[in-house]
Parts: C-alpha cells; structure tokens; sequence
C-alpha cells in the first residue's frame, strides 16, 4: 500500500470498496473530523451576546482567519456559505444586478451552478473554447465592453481537470470595469492558489472536496465588491448571507483547507505520478481510448473517452467490482446525460456519452490504480459488446 495512505493524514476508505470519485466528495480527513469532535459541544450562537455565543463567535472567527490565511486572503473577505453551488450562485446573482452593466460572460465548460445561470438569469451569455476545454481570450476580447457585469471562469474544470488562465482573463475583465469569478472548489488543494494575487474579485470555494464536511464552502469577495443580498435575515455574513452559521463545520473546513495546502506540493508530486502511470497503462492495453485534458491539468482528475461504449455500462461494471468513479458532475447525479463540458470541447455526441471522470485524492494509492487499470480492458469490452447489442436492437426493433 502506498505509503502516504498510512499517514495520520489520511481519512479512513470505505471498506471493500476504491473511491476514485474524490472530484464528488473527498472523505473527511482526521483533521477535520478532530475540530469537529472538539468543537461539537458548543451550544451557543455565533450572534448572540452570552457567554456561550462569544465562545462559538471565536470558534467561527478563528476558522475564518485559518481559512482566510490557507488560500493567501483577509479574513473579512470570507464569507461563509452552504459549499460551492450556493457560493457561484450568490456572486452570479450580484453579476447580473451591477447598476449600468447587464451582461455576464462565464465559460463554456463551467460548473452546473454557474452554467445554468445561462438559462436562469438574463444577460448570461457563454464564451468559446478550445478541443482542450481552455477558454478562447480572443472572444473573451471581442466581447467585452463597458456593459459587461462579470466574467467567471472556473479555476480548474471539474470534469477534465483542465486549468485555465484565469490571471489572463481577470485582467481583460478589469480593463472594462468587470468583476472576475472564478470557481476554484477544484483547485484548493490541487494547485497553488492565492486570493491575493489571482486576480479574482470572487472565488467560491468547497469543504467536501478537500477531505471537509459537506454543508459548508466559501465565496471570497474583496472588500471593495458590493454584493446583493442573498435571501431574507439578520445577513450574519457580511450582510450577504443569513442565517445561524455552524462554527463547528466551519473549523473543520478550515483544517481540512489548512492540510490541504500544507501537503500541497507532495501530494501534486504523489498524483501527477500515479495519473500518469495510469493513463499510460491504460492506454497501451485498451484501443480506442483518449485523454479530455490538457498538458496542463490537475492531478487529482483524468477524464477518459471509451470509444463504443455507453458510460453508464462502464460505470456501472466498474461499481460492481467495488469501484466508485463517475461519468460527469455529481451535482446531475441520477439521471446521465452526455456531458455539456466535452460537448462543448466538440466531442461528438457519441464520444460525450462514453466518457468516465477518475478523480483521486488522499486515500487513492498506487495500488488501487493498478487494481483499476487492470479491470479496465475487460470492463470496456464488456460495455462495447452490451452497447453493440443495444445498437443492434435499436437498428432492428423486430
């Protein structure tokens, strides 16, 4: 077994069974879990005045400034949210209601909870990208003007691990006067981020996917970017967002963040290691197989076409012999459909719809790759011949 799964770093795996779906959700990390056991008698309210309520206001305070601190930012730019959907939401929301500025632009391979404002929100429009998923600077140029509100390009893809030049385009952005957003739930922990020197106005950050608890993230708004109100209450954070905020998950995202960065350049050396061994392997012994990525792409994520196959065959084949991956964004869970990011590569609708995300993290080991690679060429014949049969059936229903 690979040796940093042995570390008092790592969480513990679910028994008889590789997750390779850390993209999803991350096991909660010892660390963590420990600020939440010692934190889980608090009783009071962070708002209120008591005693009890000052102690769980330090508790949440003292996590806002560890947060604050993990990925290079001011602890008053924090603000503390239900996890990344709701923090994409709220900066989309305060994009589209600027005074004066009615267009935002996001990119074409984003996230659920900012691609679907396109179809939610007016004057969402989606910029172009290339066969990497990389977006296009030079439409980015063309279409900004003094009516544009925000541009938000997610820091590294969710589905691909494609990173993408968000300092490039945050600069484009300010020279009209535009917010930049950038949704980096996948980068805390993957790659080098620093709020500081990004170039982002906001960026909206995940507990779950870095071995925290899920039900909090983060949006991260300098203090000079007025956002809208975000429902109806006391406005507890920031004036953004309502409602009792939990100084317990709050400390342990703020562990998990911490040990994330901290083993940082390890754990990048670790995966990129591991991935590509990985792909090699699998490449060399299954034909009809190819990388969604970019030279330069995270670690933690490899996204693999199968050609002649239906990703739900192999995902499905792969979870019964005990393996968790997935065929796209959790947050589509239960029904798949081809994937929006691939097809927005231009990918066919084919190659789109056969396509399975391995995404690792601090329990994934050298070993459980090679158990994966291993099962692999017999799973993807298996899903090519239940697929050549289905065609069958649909070209001769009789």
């Amino acid at each position: 077994m690979d040796e940093r799964a042995k570390t008092e770093n790592a969480p513990e795996r679910a028994p008889g069974r590789i997750h390779l779906d850390h993209a999803a959700s991350s096991p909660i990390v010892p660390r963590a879990l420990e600020a939440m056991v010692r934190q889980s008698g608090l009783v009071g309210n962070p708002a209120a005045l008591h005693t009890s309520g000052r102690a769980a206001r330090a508790v949440l305070e003292d996590a806002r400034e560890q947060l604050a601190e993990a990925i290079g930012a001011h602890a008053s730019e924090v603000i503390f949210t239900s996890g990344g959907s709701e923090a994409d939401t709220i900066a989309l929301n305060a994009g589209t209601r600027r005074p004066g500025r009615r267009t935002v632009l996001i990119g074409a391979t984003e996230h659920p909870a900012v691609a679907t404002a396109r179809t939610r929100m007016a004057g969402v429009e989606v910029l172009s990208c290339d066969r990497d998923g990389i977006v296009d600077l030079t439409d980015l140029d063309e279409r900004l003007d003094a009516s544009t509100s925000m541009v938000s390009v997610m820091t590294v893809n969710n589905e691909t691990g494609a990173i993408q030049p968000v300092s490039e385009a945050a600069e484009r952005a300010h020279r009209v006067g535009a917010w930049f957003h950038t949704d980096a739930v996948q980068a805390l922990g993957h790659v080098p981020l620093d709020f500081a020197t990004s170039g982002a106005d906001l960026m909206s950050l995940s507990a779950h996917k870095v071995g925290g608890p899920v039900g909090i993230g983060a949006l991260v708004a300098r203090r000079d970017v007025e956002l809208s109100p975000w429902g109806l209450g006391g406005g507890q954070e920031r004036d953004v967002r309502s409602g009792t905020q939990s100084a317990v998950l709050a400390s342990a995202f703020a562990a998990a963040a911490t040990m994330a960065v901290e083993n940082l350049e390890t754990e990048h050396a670790r995966l990129s290691g591991m991935r590509n061994r990985f792909v090699e392997r699998v490449r060399s012994t299954i034909t009809g197989c190819y990388v969604n990525a970019p030279a330069e792409a995270s670690p933690a994520i490899v996204n693999l076409t199968f050609d002649g196959t239906r990703a739900d065959d192999v995902l499905m084949l792969l979870d019964h012999a005990g393996i968790d991956c997935s065929t796209g964004s959790a947050c589509r869970a239960g029904v798949h459909q081809p994937s929006d990011v691939l097809l927005a590569m231009g990918r066919t609708l084919e190659q789109a719809s056969a396509s399975i995300r391995f995404s690792f993290g601090p329990t994934t080991t050298a070993d459980e790759l090679a158990t994966l690679a291993g099962l692999l060429p017999d799973v993807v014949s298996r899903a090519r011949a239940a697929a050549s049969v289905a065609a069958d059936v649909t070209q001769d229903p009789s």
